[in-house]
């Protein structure tokens, strides 16, 4: 089975905090769980919220190969 990469984009708002993960073959159902954020009113969550972080998704490389994160502590110097 292939591994999937997955992508986050998060938000901190007030004590609200927003984060959404989603693979390179989910891109458009994110941009449309932004939207759905954004319509409701019970949330901080504006439309200009949504403009920036769906620019941000759209602006992300798709992947083909895997990445590797490697924490700072780990890096060499």
């Amino acid at each position: 089975m292939p591994s999937r990469d997955i992508n986050v984009i998060a938000l901190v708002k007030g004590g609200e905090r927003y984060v959404f993960l989603y693979d390179d073959d989910s891109r458009e159902e994110t941009l449309r769980a932004l939207g759905r954020c954004a319509a409701n009113p019970e949330l901080s969550f504006s439309w200009y919220d949504a403009s920036v972080l769906g620019d941000k998704v759209r602006r992300s490389p798709v992947r083909g190969g895997r990445m590797r994160f490697v924490p700072p502590a780990d890096r060499p110097a």
